[in-house]
This record gives structure tokens, C-alpha cells and sequence, in this order.
């Protein structure tokens, strides 16, 4: 390289877009390697998810990726190069901050996945509220097959299916396909490779006319609820739905519903 050239710019590690609906679009963006979540991948994630955060008029996100694989787990060359304790730890603990965030937004994140999503691949649609795949994804949690068993992936991982699936798939380091992965209640759809975005879509659809101060309580309540007892569970979500019952959108759907109409969303309109 002579002194006058400089090298090209990697591309950002996720193409972050929105559309006129607000729904924002964060396609992971390192297909060479299989969209692994190496530091700059979770970053850009983070940055992306923080900026949703911050949109009042956000109504829901995608994440897609690039390539033929949705992601392969972390970065497992990244990590070699670096045997401390102290980076792991940091590591994982970013990694945790921003699947946290995804579970902390307001708006419903749905999981669009083509080809592979493995280890902390996995752990990122077991996150996702909801998830669609192609019919030719695979799903699976093989950490244990470097002598890692994927800890930080078998917390949502635990809460998709049932503990005996989860812990076959973490104890196996085997994959489930896109079928299985459904039965077990991974993922939401499974349609056709060429289908994929059209059934994000249809998804979409079915989500953005609801009101969106209703689904950010709910979302809010579902995830809380559910590390809870029954009892305050109950609790929780009873006082949910009251706060949610004398909000102005509730009051208007209840009353469209009396009057036989459809509902004119005050904060849509």
C-alpha cells in the first residue's frame, strides 16, 4: 500500500432504515461472516435499537440480515484473540444490553429469518417478540460443541419452549429445522424462501393499526408478568389493563365497538 492510500471503509455492520409507517428495518450486515456478533455488530445494534428507542413515532422493528445465514453466534476468532475474564465479561454484558433493549422497546420486534441462527444467533430470535422464518432456516444452540456450553442464549431460548426441548438442543449442540422450530414455539410463521418479506408483511399488517400506547403497555406487562407468580402476575396485569382501560384509545375502541364502527385511534388520527 503506498502512503497516499487509505483503506476502504468497512460497511456499517447493520443497514438501518425507516419507513413512512415508522417501522424500522436493521438488517445485519456482514454476510462474509455469516453476520457473526462480533463487538461491531453489537454496537450497531445497540445504536439502532437505542435510536427506536428514541422515535415517539416508531410503530414496530424488523431485523433481517444479509447473506445466506441470519447470524452464526458470536465472534468465536474475536474471542480467541482475547482469553481474559475481564473481556469476556464485558462482552457478554454487552451483549446482554442489547438484547435487553430489544425487550425493553415499546413497539413489537419481529425476527425475519433466512439460512442459520446459531448460538447467540439463536438467542437473537428466541429475543425477538416474534419471528418468521424461511422454510430453509435452521435453528440451533451448539456452543457445546467447542466446550461451550451457550449459557447467555439459553435464557430466552427457556422461555420459547419447553425446559426438556431447550435443554436437548443446548446439551446436543443439535439443529432444529424451521418446522420443528415452530412446533417448539421459536418462531411465529414458516413460508417459503421467496415469501419470506411478504409474510413479515402480512405480520406488520395485522400489528400497525392497533394503537400503539396499548401495545407498549402490554409488551411491558407480558415480559413482566411472566417472571412473576401467579398471584402478582394477576396483580400486575390487572392494574395494566385498568391504566390501559382509561386510556383515550381504549375508551374510543370500546365506544366504536358499542356504536358498531371501526375505531378512529385518537393519537392516529
Amino acid at each position: 500500500m503506498s502512503p497516499t492510500q487509505v483503506p476502504a471503509a468497512l460497511p456499517s455492520a447493520v443497514v438501518h432504515t425507516r419507513d413512512e409507517r415508522g417501522v424500522h428495518f436493521l438488517a445485519l450486515n456482514r454476510a462474509a461472516s455469516f453476520n457473526v456478533l462480533g463487538e461491531d455488530m453489537l454496537a450497531a445494534l445497540q445504536q439502532a435499537l437505542d435510536a427506536v428507542a428514541l422515535d415517539t413515532s416508531a410503530r414496530a422493528v424488523v431485523i433481517s440480515a444479509h447473506g445466506k445465514a441470519f447470524c452464526a453466534g458470536h465472534n468465536l476468532k474475536e474471542m480467541a484473540a482475547r482469553p481474559e475474564l475481564g473481556y469476556y465479561q464485558a462482552l457478554f454484558a454487552q451483549c446482554t444490553r442489547m438484547m435487553l433493549a430489544i425487550q425493553n422497546l415499546p413497539v413489537p420486534v419481529i425476527a425475519q429469518v433466512q439460512g442459520v441462527a446459531t448460538a447467540a444467533g439463536c438467542q437473537l430470535v428466541a429475543q425477538c417478540d416474534l419471528a418468521v422464518a424461511s422454510s430453509d432456516a435452521s435453528f440451533g444452540v451448539n456452543g457445546i460443541d467447542v466446550g461451550l456450553f451457550c449459557a447467555t442464549p439459553s435464557v430466552p431460548l427457556s422461555r420459547n419452549m419447553p425446559a426438556k426441548q431447550a435443554m436437548e438442543m443446548l446439551l446436543t449442540g443439535g439443529f432444529i429445522s424451521a418446522d420443528e422450530a415452530r412446533v417448539r414455539g421459536l418462531v411465529n410463521r414458516v413460508v417459503a424462501p421467496a415469501l419470506l418479506g411478504d409474510e413479515v408483511e402480512r405480520l406488520l399488517a395485522a400489528i400497525l393499526p392497533k394503537p400503539r400506547d396499548a401495545i407498549a403497555m402490554g409488551k411491558a406487562l407480558f415480559y413482566q408478568q411472566r417472571e412473576t407468580g401467579m398471584r402478582a402476575a394477576y396483580q400486575l396485569a390487572g392494574q395494566t389493563m385498568a391504566c390501559n382501560m382509561v386510556h383515550a384509545d381504549a375508551q374510543e375502541g370500546v365506544q366504536a365497538f358499542i356504536d358498531k364502527r371501526k375505531p378512529r385511534w385518537p393519537a392516529q388520527q
